[in-house]
């Protein structure tokens, strides 16, 4: 393969032999002794717009990804720009993006006010187990479908396209009234004639009127773990499909080895299956990873006291109103720092993963099914 030094050279010579030709051409014409083997002129025309372009294409394909890449960065290149600024330096004119000097004050506030060391510890808690469910069911559930044929497997794969395309402010109120007032189809009664008066740290309670017995679990992890267990986390729909498209790829020649073997379905899972899609375990992890910790909304929901880092991250404007401000309300240009800080703070984890797993990320979007749709 030739380098670049080499490539160079070929295009400077190629380019005085067309010189040359042409005038040749010229000056055979001019004499009367033209022959048809000297290139033309709209040959060597043709000849020099190729090689303009092949020069200018590269300079225009640089300026094009270099414009799209500040467009991304800028939100980032900016955070980083504030986060480290003293605040004093915000109404300084003569400080655009390098600022005069650097102070980690603004991270140290933001620390103690988010209280990030216990908000981080509870929100990767909280991350890591719902991820791991939701990789672990959501296989299952792409593997059955993929390799099985059953009655009602039309429907279950309508429903998995539904919860892709449903938006959760859908579905939202009937959830909420479901954990609020759980009844478990009557186990919650059933605990309660046993004598049990607790579940999760949560007192049962009997409806208005002596009616049925529930208990309310709002505030309770169990709210987040129960969906993902059952294939109904946060984009679980999307988990599915992925490993649907990923296992409907994979040669059936490898199950039937495995059961000319001896292995049943199960078994076969685990020992062929899943060694093989370990690229799609990958990606759908790091996904689950992503969307639950940037979730907000259905947390918000389920918890009034939970602290994750999406919801300190929106609450905290408020919160430095209160513990920075001494309960002043102040404008979000005066804070600014604190807020780009606090931003920086809550994507850093992310940042960090993405760093250190994007070569395996990359190769798992490839070949776990999103492109053989």
């Amino acid at each position: 393969m030739a380098t670049a030094k080499e490539e160079k050279q070929f295009e400077k010579e190629r380019a005085k032999a067309l010189k040359e030709r042409a005038k040749a051409y010229k000056a055979a014409k001019k004499a009367g002794t033209l022959d048809e083997r000297v290139i033309s002129p709209e040959h060597t025309a043709y000849l020099r717009r190729k090689a303009i372009l092949s020069k200018v294409w590269p300079i225009f394909r640089f300026m094009i990804l270099f414009g799209l890449c500040f467009v991304i960065l800028y939100p980032l290149i900016y955070m980083f720009s504030t986060a480290f600024r003293p605040n004093v330096q915000m109404t300084d004119p003569s400080v655009i993006w390098l600022p005069k000097s650097l102070t980690l004050s603004n991270m140290i506030d933001v620390w103690e006010t988010m209280d990030f060391g216990a908000t981080l510890w509870n929100t990767l808690k909280l991350n890591i187990v719902c991820s791991l469910l939701s990789v672990v069911v959501c296989a299952l559930t792409g593997y059955g479908l993929a390799r099985f044929n059953f009655k009602g497997k039309g429907i279950c794969f309508a429903i998995v396209i539904m919860q892709i395309i449903v938006p959760p402010q859908i579905t939202v109120i009937p959830l909420y009234l479901q954990w609020a007032f759980f009844k478990g189809f009557g186990l919650v009664s059933l605990l309660h004639n046993l004598g049990v008066t607790e579940i999760f740290g949560k007192t049962i309670m009997q409806t208005e009127g002596g009616g049925s017995w529930y208990v309310s679990l709002i505030n309770v992890d169990i709210v987040m773990y129960a969906p993902a267990i059952f294939a109904n986390g946060i984009k679980s729909g999307l988990f599915i499909f992925i490993f649907r498209q990923f296992f409907r790829g994979l040669p059936i020649e490898l199950e039937d080895a495995a059961y000319l073997d001896g292995c049943g379905p199960f078994k076969t899972f685990i020992r062929i299956m899943v060694p093989n899609a370990s690229s799609s375990f990958l990606t759908v992890f790091l996904f689950a990873i992503v969307w639950y910790w940037n979730d907000f909304y259905v947390s918000s929901t389920f918890f009034t006291n939970n602290h994750t880092v999406a919801l300190q991250l929106q609450k905290l404007s408020t919160t430095l109103d209160q513990q920075l401000f001494n309960g002043a309300q102040v404008g979000t240009r005066k804070k600014i720092v604190w807020l780009e800080a606090g931003c920086l703070l809550s994507i850093a984890p992310i940042l960090v993963m993405y760093v250190f797993l994007q070569k395996y990320f990359t190769e798992g979007l490839a070949r776990s099914g999103l492109t053989g749709m």
